[in-house]
């Protein structure tokens, strides 16, 4: 009896010190945001005040004006991002929720060794077929145009395997009733299937409007022009235009690049923990 509290006692310890160290952590990771944010409020005379202070002496919008006023189309730019991270999280969540069905309920030769080679896919980095990509790009004419950014990223392995492994997860009595029913597959999917996979769906779209946002290699390559590029680039092109000067400038069109991802991620971080854990992927 004493024994087992004892063991209780130091089984709150342990969780307390977890906990405790999770919180420092978090603390960490949150400091580089919150001085982001409180830089872009900063009159460029105090961004490079010693001592610095944390919190900004005053809230100065100008920096944000300054943003959206420069030769740099910054709104352009925005709704360039906006738009393919939109339309291809769209397109993952129908190619790869289709495809996903096939390989965990269907049945046809070859099924786990095209899946095998699908998955051998998401060993190869992005500058091993950014070559090709770009040559075929060129003959198609879709180079400097960010609906070719879209094409390029439809589908995805990961996104199959993510939906599958969820899919696998889920009890077949329901589906196989139906089947001797005489509904056919396709029924099947959109009546039966799709409903359970909400958590799954919400984590992929997540992960993938967070990912495609952040894309850099790829849109450097292939989207040039000022008015055909994406955020991630431009932030190059914003930090070489003003950071000479005014870092205060270039903080707040940080902040609102990453300002979508972070309230995305704050609203939705339950459904994408809840999505991922019953899918069974561990890391």
């Amino acid at each position: 009896m004493r024994l087992g509290m004892q063991t209780k006692t130091a089984r709150r310890w342990v969780d307390r010190v977890i906990v405790a160290v999770m919180a420092v952590l978090g603390v960490f990771m949150l400091l580089p945001f919150a001085w982001l944010f409180s830089m872009s409020f900063r009159p460029p005379a105090e961004a490079y005040k010693m001592p610095p202070s944390f919190l900004p002496p005053t809230l100065d919008f100008k920096n944000y004006q300054a943003v959206l006023n420069s030769s740099v189309p910054f709104l352009r730019i925005y709704w360039n991002s906006l738009e393919v991270a939109v339309l291809v999280t769209l397109g993952q969540l129908i190619t790869c929720t289709l495809a996903a069905f096939a390989f965990a309920r269907l049945k046809f030769p070859g099924r786990d060794s095209i899946f095998f080679v699908m998955l051998v896919g998401l060993m190869f980095p992005a500058q091993v077929t950014i070559i090709p990509i770009y040559l075929g790009f060129a003959q198609a004419g879709l180079l400097n145009r960010p609906i070719g950014l879209v094409l390029m990223y439809l589908t995805s392995s990961f996104g199959v395997f993510l939906v599958r492994q969820f899919m696998r997860s889920q009890p077949k009595a329901l589906e196989e009733a139906a089947l001797m029913d005489g509904a056919g597959y396709f029924k099947i999917f959109l009546r039966i299937s799709l409903p359970q996979l909400r958590p799954a769906l919400s984590a992929l779209g997540i992960i993938t409007f967070t990912q495609t946002w952040n894309y850099y290699f790829q849109a450097r390559v292939l989207l040039e022009p000022q008015q055909a590029m994406t955020l991630p680039v431009a932030m190059d092109l914003l930090r070489g235009y003003m950071a000479s000067g005014n870092l205060s400038v270039v903080m707040a069109a940080m902040s609102m690049a990453v300002l979508p991802v972070i309230l995305i991620f704050l609203l939705a971080q339950k459904m994408v923990i809840e999505g991922v854990t019953m899918s069974g992927i561990k890391s």
